[in-house]
């Protein structure tokens, strides 16, 4: 439906204004369906949906110039002439009051031109001409009078008899394009309800169609599961077949061998244990014999230490003290890294560490005289001076 403006050249031929006298009267109107005002707008969807621009600027063209022509037939030619402003806001007004029920706003109407082909109006400019000839002619005016009211009469009577039958055809034709719109309507909205009804069975029987196609996928799919648990059970018997039973006489088999297998085992270790035992036999007697042979030369050294007494003592001391050196530094030597911090003037690094190993080693002479009694130093001296 069209919303925009609509410009209406209005034309009213022989168009006869309150005394009868016939002129033509030219007007212009802009004019627009109102899309403001809801209830305009409700009331023009209701008569011109599914109208082609055309007719909706005929239905306006008839109307506004219907208006014009009655207008034109309450007023004198002298009033339209002096006060063209007057004539237009009457035929703007009018036209309104019937248009806004049709949701029609009439934006403005403009009284274009106004003319005669009697002349009428071009001896309204010569008023005083008029007076003269009417005063020359009078005799002839009053003996004409009668006739010219009778057919002036006639002739109003006429036009007013027309008026009335073109507005009456007017309003029938409106009433008759009212109705018409409404059947019309009324028919578009049955239609439009049976054509959402089909459309609804559609939807409906397309829902229906879907559902048994799902249903007959789902009994297609619980079938294909039937299936394929068969074809498990199948293939767990061939496997059982083919598989499970090599794999038990496999290992029972195995079974067997790794029974043979600790057998043999156990008999070897039994083997093994019963020459370890006599290994271990042959090894006491050796240390028997060897604890025997040490005893006695324990005894030998007992015997030769009463002999030589201290003397024995300082070998022995002697003799030891190399072990005693090297257990002293043995912390020393399974070391990864030293870190020495150094006080006063004193030597420092491996210096130092030399020196606190040598001075343990220093007063083991000391100490062997607290435990023993026996002065290491004193005895050896002695003994370098007896060799002397």
């Amino acid at each position: 439906m069209p919303l925009n403006i609509f410009t209406l050249n209005i034309q009213s031929p022989k168009a006869y204004t309150h005394h009868g006298v016939p002129i033509i009267v030219s007007g212009v109107a802009q004019v627009k369906i109102n899309s403001q005002k809801e209830e305009m707008l409700r009331q023009a969807c209701e008569l011109f949906m599914g109208k082609k621009a055309a007719e909706i600027r005929g239905i306006a063209l008839e109307t506004m110039e219907g208006h014009q022509r009655a207008i034109l037939a309450r007023m004198t030619v002298e009033e339209i002439y002096r006060d063209r402003k007057k004539f237009a806001e009457s035929v703007f007004q009018v036209a309104s009051a019937d248009l806004i029920n049709m949701g029609i706003s009439v934006i403005s109407y403009t009284l274009k031109d106004i003319r005669d082909d009697e002349g009428y109006l071009k001896a309204l400019g010569k008023s005083r001409t008029a007076e003269v000839k009417k005063d020359a002619r009078v005799g002839e005016a009053e003996a004409s009078r009668d006739s010219g009211i009778k057919t002036s009469l006639a002739d109003l009577a006429r036009l007013e008899a027309k008026y009335e039958n073109d507005t009456e055809i007017a309003r029938q034709s409106r009433d008759f394009k009212v109705k018409d719109e409404t059947y019309r309507r009324e028919i578009k909205t049955k239609v439009a309800t049976a054509e959402l009804a089909y459309d609804l069975q559609v939807a409906i029987t397309k829902q229906t169609i879907k559902e048994e196609e799902m249903g007959i996928k789902i009994a297609e799919r619980a079938q294909e599961i039937k299936v394929q648990q068969e074809e498990i059970s199948r293939r767990e018997k061939v496997l059982e077949a083919n598989v499970k039973l090599p794999v038990d006489a496999s290992k029972y088999e195995m079974e067997k061998m790794a029974e043979a297998n600790l057998r043999r085992v156990t008999l070897e270790a039994e083997a093994k244990a019963e020459t370890i035992r006599l290994k271990n036999e042959a090894l006491a007697y050796v240390i028997e014999a060897k604890g025997t042979a040490e005893a006695e030369n324990m005894v030998k050294k007992a015997d030769a230490w009463k002999q030589y007494e201290d003397a024995a003592i300082v070998d022995m001391f002697l003799e030891t003290l190399p072990k005693v050196v090297a257990e002293v530094s043995a912390p020393v030597t399974s070391c990864d890294k030293i870190t020495m911090v150094s006080i006063g003037d004193g030597p420092i690094g491996i210096q130092k560490m030399t020196r606190e190993i040598l001075g343990a080693v220093r007063d083991l002479p000391t100490e062997m005289h607290d435990l023993t009694g026996i002065d290491i130093t004193k005895v050896t001296n002695d003994l370098v001076l007896s060799n002397k």
